[in-house]
């Protein structure tokens, strides 16, 4: 039985590290906005947004797939970081758009919830 012996030289490795770091390392935070006929409630860098569909909660990343659905009233949770800083808005009906890393929030109504 022969084995296949696969050569690894320093400049592969060199090359997996430095993809590593970018991989792994890199910031991708998405821009979110919360709009109201009468004003703008928010808008600023997330790492993600979790609101009240229709069928239940959904959360939306970084990257995610392009998104358009209708949002209840209830509580919206803005995830500022990954450590834990929140932002929470009581909203009435709407809809959001989910595109190119960018999220809107088109709502009748909005109040920031300390």
């Amino acid at each position: 039985m022969d084995y296949v012996t696969n050569d690894i030289n320093t400049d592969d490795l060199r090359c997996v590290a430095l993809f590593s770091f970018l991989f792994f390392t890199q910031q991708l935070n998405m821009n979110l906005e919360i709009l109201t006929p009468e004003k703008k409630i928010y808008s600023g860098e997330v790492y993600g947004v979790q609101m009240p569909g229709f069928s239940g909660s959904f959360e939306v990343l970084e990257k995610h797939a392009p998104l358009v659905s209708a949002l209840k009233a209830g509580r919206l949770k803005v995830l500022k970081d990954k450590q834990n800083h929140f932002a929470y808005f009581d909203i009435q009906g709407g809809f959001v758009e989910v595109l190119n890393n960018k999220v809107t929030v088109l709502v009748e109504g909005a109040v920031h919830v300390e």
